[in-house]
């Protein structure tokens, strides 16, 4: 009634458009819009197409997309200014068909705003070529080198994966205003590439002519805060405080993640301090913040702070609150959480389903993540992501896998980082002809140019056995980060070529990339498994004093596993007593995995008194011991060893061998009886043990169960998981195929002897992958020359 009295008091018949005008610019809601349009109809402005015009924007400003449909439906004659309002509010796929009519229905013909707009619409369709084929007209029409389609394609292209023809579109840009600059880097930011985000801020800021704005302030600092570059954070802040953007709420709430992101948590509670009045999103970043940092009940403090000024949290709020980085402990504090979701009813916001979802798995949790992800009305990329990396992160490798085939049937599209998942849980489950799948779909999909997932499929192929294919990835790589020299140093140490890594070693070094706790393990593993004693010994000595890298205990039972592996138990003894901090159960094993090798009892049980009062419910252990005792044929202690396994309730993992042939994995367990084809792999299996018996092959039989006959025991070892896949890779695959295996546990020595005269009789490669790195047997001889 308000708005009917104001134009009853203020209109008189000689009224004019402008009038209706400024009218329409100051209605606050719906019901003042549709009121003005009644008057705009009864005083004959309704074809007028500038008041039309204007009465469309207002309704997409306050949210009422169908009335503007229909108004727009009702304009006999609609101008292209018309058309642009419409396909720009819209921002869906109404807004391609409105460029559609535009072309196909009108003499109209699209400008750089029609072409801005329907190619920003586009980025929200499924379908990228259609964004693809928007730009191609643009081009078309001439406005390829225009400014504003420039930086709308860059930002398509950018929101679907497409960072390569996002960065060539860029660099082709005759003339970029900051908002371009802007899109360029706050996409790839959220494409993951923090580094090369960092390179354009740099190239931005070396130009000189471009001035920056708190937006670009803000873009940039997740990059920083992600590489954890908090000494350029600080130099961007004082370039913030110094062109006068560093009290805008966005920008102290960006540097608030920062500092939080780089453990200096303190700073951000300074920062945070210096908002006068902090807004929901600044609240959020403190809150996530705290949790980020292990400081849970700090954020669950500010949170009930938040709640008591009256203030509504959103979606935000709550995925800040879950400890998804620092969950262990928090079990608690999750479901009490999720209590709040579901009765708050925010738990149907999909972020929020998410991140329950990822700190269940972390916990181990999987089947209330299941039940979440099964609950969940709208499953986004990101909670299929979730789930599948749940699956993969606790070795339901089989399940991640079968999830993904359902996403795919599901028809959402996988993006980049359901790709990286996907191609981990192949890397550990062994299954090649999946990941060459993947593979397949990384390139119809032109993902290669995202890192993570060129270097998920490095680390794919190297843990699949395609070394050779490993390598050929990593150099047809342009930019290498140092996960990427990790993934192929690594790969090198897992298939025993030691030299092969320290070189590539070598080659990162002049590359620039500095090393990490990662690559320096990765390099004493390769040591340890190729039997360079010395050249181990370099690296560890240069990794503290070089490198000023403090060792963790992986890298000390790296140390103690090279000396242990060459037969120097006294020194690898020495060395352990020697370590400036407290040995632990990682460093305690390597060395008792050592004495079974060399079979040094005396040092053994010095090691395990120690594991058994470190690990005391490892099992893994006990069998190393009772093996070593079976070995000297001191069956009365090892059957003392496993009598003490039987008491303590201590279970072994079953042994089981993965083969593919062709597209379709065969899993094998020790006697197993119940593949389709049993008896003729059985009838192969005796065919060989007979050709091998020949050629001079005599079982291995001391670490089998000592209270059996030596007919028996023969027979128990004869049959092991890894022999019974070789033989059905023998019957079902061509003669000279290569046969691959996959065991989840380290190869024994029986069957490891076994595959070396196997290889000789059929003349087969066989390529085996156990629980601690690749053998290739060729000829009688293995890759390994018998050191595992």
């Amino acid at each position: 009634m308000l708005m009917k009295s104001a134009i009853t008091s203020t209109y008189s018949p000689t009224g004019s458009r402008n009038f209706f005008l400024n009218l329409l610019k100051k209605s606050t809601t719906l019901s003042h819009l549709t009121q003005t349009h009644a008057q705009i109809i009864l005083n004959d402005f309704q074809n007028d197409i500038s008041t039309i015009t204007k009465l469309t924007h207002r309704l997409f400003d306050l949210k009422a997309p169908s009335y503007a449909r229909h108004l727009f439906l009702s304009i006999p004659n609609p101008d292209l200014f018309l058309f642009n309002v419409l396909i720009k509010g819209f921002s869906n796929a109404h807004s391609i068909s409105l460029y559609t009519h535009l072309r196909k229905c009108t003499h109209l013909k699209p400008d750089n705003f029609t072409y801005a707009f329907a190619i920003a619409s586009a980025s929200t369709l499924s379908d990228e070529n259609v964004g693809i084929l928007l730009h191609q007209h643009a081009v078309v029409d001439g406005y390829g080198s225009d400014l504003f389609v420039g930086t709308a394609v860059v930002d398509f292209y950018l929101k679907n994966w497409r960072i390569d023809l996002a960065r060539k579109v860029f660099d082709k840009m005759p003339v970029r205003d900051t908002v371009s600059w802007n899109s360029m880097i706050s996409g790839l930011v959220r494409n993951c590439c923090f580094d090369d985000a960092v390179w354009v801020f740099e190239r931005m800021l070396k130009d000189g002519g471009i001035p920056l704005d708190s937006t670009t302030v803000a873009a940039i600092l997740p990059a920083l805060a992600e590489l954890q570059e908090l000494t350029l954070g600080m130099e961007v802040q004082c370039l913030a405080i110094k062109l006068g953007f560093h009290s805008y709420v966005h920008v102290l709430t960006g540097f608030i993640s920062l500092y939080s992101k780089c453990g200096d948590i303190e700073a951000a509670k300074l920062l945070f301090g210096e908002i006068r009045r902090p807004d929901l999103v600044s609240y959020n970043a403190m809150i996530s913040g705290y949790t980020s940092n292990g400081e849970s009940g700090c954020s669950v403090r500010l949170f009930k702070q938040l709640l008591g000024s009256g203030e509504k949290v959103n979606s935000s709020t709550i995925v800040g609150l879950i400890p998804v980085f620092h969950p262990f402990g928090y079990l608690s504090l999750t479901d009490c959480i999720h209590g709040f979701c579901v009765k708050s009813g925010i738990l149907s916001q999909p972020s929020v389903s998410t991140a329950l979802t990822t700190v269940y798995s972390r916990l181990n949790e999987i089947k209330s993540a299941r039940l979440l992800f099964d609950e969940s009305l709208e499953k986004t990329p990101a909670s299929w992501n979730a789930m599948i990396s749940g699956y993969t992160q606790n070795g339901l490798t089989e399940a991640a896998i079968s999830l993904f085939q359902e996403m795919q049937r599901s028809k959402v599209s996988p993006n980049p980082v359901t790709v990286t998942s996907i191609l981990s849980a192949c890397a550990q489950l062994g299954a090649l002809s999946l990941g060459k799948w993947v593979h397949s779909l990384v390139k119809s999909k032109n993902f290669e140019s995202n890192i993570y997932v060129s270097t998920a499929l490095i680390d794919m192929y190297a843990k699949c056995g395609g070394i050779s294919e490993a390598r050929e990835m990593f150099d047809l790589m342009v930019g290498k980060n140092v996960v990427t020299w990790n993934a192929m140093i690594s790969g090198y140490g897992l298939h025993g070529q030691g030299q092969d890594a320290l070189k590539l070693f070598s080659e990162m070094s002049h590359s620039g990339v500095t090393p990490n706790g990662v690559t320096f393990l990765s390099l004493l593993y390769a040591c340890s498994h190729a039997g360079l004693v010395e050249e181990g010994e370099k690296i560890f000595q240069s990794m503290i004093h070089d490198y000023h890298y403090k060792p963790l205990s992986e890298h000390y039972a790296c140390m103690v596993d090279i000396l242990g592996r060459a037969g120097q138990l006294e020194k690898a003894l020495t060395f352990i007593k020697e370590m400036p901090v407290e040995p632990g159960a990682a460093e305690w094993g390597a060395l008792l995995g050592a004495c079974v090798i060399h079979k040094d009892k005396k040092i053994a049980r010095v090691a395990s008194e120690k594991l058994f009062e470190l690990d005391p419910e490892s099992v893994g252990y006990y069998i190393l011991l009772s093996n070593l005792y079976s070995v000297e044929r001191n069956y009365r202690l090892a059957a003392s060893v496993r009598q003490d396994v039987k008491k303590r309730k201590l279970a072994k993992t079953p042994g089981c061998t993965l083969i593919e042939i062709g597209e379709t994995p065969h899993v094998f367990t020790s006697g197993d009886q119940s593949h389709p084809q049993a008896s003729a792999i059985y009838a192969m299996l005796e065919k060989l043990i007979r050709k091998m018996k020949e050629a001079g092959f005599q079982t291995e039989i001391d670490t089998a169960l000592h209270d059996v006959e030596e007919e028996e025991k023969e027979l128990m070892i004869n049959v092991h998981s890894e022999k019974l896949a070789i033989a059905f890779g023998l019957i079902a695959t061509d003669p000279g195929t290569e046969i691959r295996i996959f065991k989840n546990l380290r190869v024994c020595v029986d069957c490891h002897t076994a595959t070396k005269f196997i290889s000789k009789i059929t003349e087969r490669v066989i390529v085996v992958r156990d629980a601690n790195r690749f053998h290739h047997f060729k000829d009688g001889l293995c890759s390994c020359g018998d050191y595992w």
